[in-house]
């Protein structure tokens, strides 16, 4: 079985929505490039793949015809008026070609989650996917269709029986939430910076799911500021917990790393080297609890130089198995190229923080009434825990 493949196409670059607009594709291109400068594309038990784009059937298993229909129109006249939907507004504007563009970023996810379900790879990433804000009838948050969804929807209908969902981008995984708001076949976890301070403005520890899905649907919802130790300690002290009790058979893993402490568009201050930890966490949990069937996606991330490949690249080679340093030197011709396209100086090591630890202890060494970081996860703890047969209070 080939250990890893990671989804790869040039027409990734295609989903632009113009200059200056925070999602620029470059963070894509530049991720790829790193990778192939450190070898990772090249291990054994690689394989990088072509995307295949996704029908219109197989977006309208999550998304109306009439999204659909519209979503086509602006993408053939980019001026035209199309009233609702979300678009033609300034976070998600109208491009050409907007369609096929986020057809090829769907249809990637969904051959990639049905390449490890079926057997063909262990795990499989698409930095292009994780557009996790795609509403069923609308577009918002720079995401057009919901591939995350998509895929999702897809598995169950192949009758996988239990998928869970990890999103650790700053923002609230929105749109996966109220897809599958009220199916318990499907966990929807999110970490993200509280929506009382953020887009979307949701993801609030008491929303757990519909009436036929309850405590289906956990949020963590941290203050600004949040740092290393702190979105640790939350993603420990809830993730493996819920996961355990849901027993998935497969995951599907969103890993914006707009969290980031550079990140312009965020009040968060997690470093490349805690969103290393997370990402080998959620790796390991897909081995202990679903036999290593792990879907990873990109998402959010517009600090395009400095974190967005840097993190990605990490996904990749954990993914691989063969996790990188965080005090590895970047190799100086990916550096040359960021300074001659972009102008900018490039980081010069994988990491952050020099190989120092971070310390954030665990939840069963006693809760904090004090820390912020403490109360918001003890209000998700009390609202999900319980239902799943698990002590908010203890580990």
């Amino acid at each position: 079985m080939i250990g890893a493949r990671v989804v790869w196409d040039q027409r990734f670059m295609s989903y632009d929505f113009g200059p200056g607009h925070p999602m620029h594709p470059s963070r894509l291109e530049l991720t790829h490039r790193l990778c192939d400068e450190l070898g990772l594309l090249d291990l054994p038990g690689v394989q990088v793949a072509p995307a295949v784009a996704a029908t219109d059937e197989q977006i309208a298993t999550v998304h109306t015809p009439a999204l659909i229909a519209a979503v086509q129109r602006v993408s053939a006249d980019p001026s035209a008026r199309v009233d609702g939907h979300g678009l033609g507004g300034s976070d998600t504007p109208n491009f050409r070609g907007m369609h096929s563009a986020t057809a090829l970023a769907v249809g990637a996810t969904v051959e990639a989650a049905h390449a490890v379900w079926d057997g063909q790879v262990q795990h499989a990433v698409n930095i292009a996917g994780g557009l996790h804000h795609g509403m069923p009838n609308e577009v918002a948050g720079f995401c057009v269709y919901n591939d995350a969804g998509v895929a999702i929807r897809s598995l169950l209908d192949a009758g996988v029986a239990r998928v869970a969902y990890v999103d650790v981008d700053v923002h609230h995984g929105d749109g996966v939430e109220r897809i599958f708001w009220d199916d318990p076949r499907v966990l929807t976890v999110s970490v993200h910076e509280t929506g009382a301070a953020l887009f979307p403005g949701t993801g609030f520890p008491g929303d757990t799911g519909g009436p036929q899905a309850p405590d289906s649907a956990v949020n963590v919802a941290l203050p600004p500021g949040t740092g290393d130790a702190g979105w640790l300690r939350a993603i420990h002290s809830v993730v493996p917990h819920v996961l355990r009790a849901f027993r998935p058979q497969i995951m599907v893993t969103q890993q914006g790393c707009d969290a980031h402490f550079a990140d312009p568009l965020s009040h968060l201050a997690v470093s490349i080297d805690a969103m290393h930890a997370a990402y080998s966490l959620l790796h390991d949990l897909s081995h202990e609890l679903c036999e290593g069937r792990w879907v990873a996606l990109g998402g959010g991330g517009y600090e395009l130089i400095e974190v967005v490949p840097r993190a990605w690249t990490h996904l990749v080679a954990i993914a691989a198995h063969q996790p990188l340093s965080l005090t590895l030197d970047i190799p100086e011709a990916w550096r040359e190229h960021v300074a001659r396209l972009y102008g900018q100086v490039a980081p010069r090591r994988m990491g952050d923080r020099g190989g120092e630890p971070i310390t954030y202890g665990t939840w069963g060494a006693g809760y904090e009434p004090e820390s912020p970081v403490d109360t918001a996860i003890l209000a998700t703890r009390r609202a999900v825990f319980p239902g799943w047969g698990l002590d908010p209070w203890f580990d």
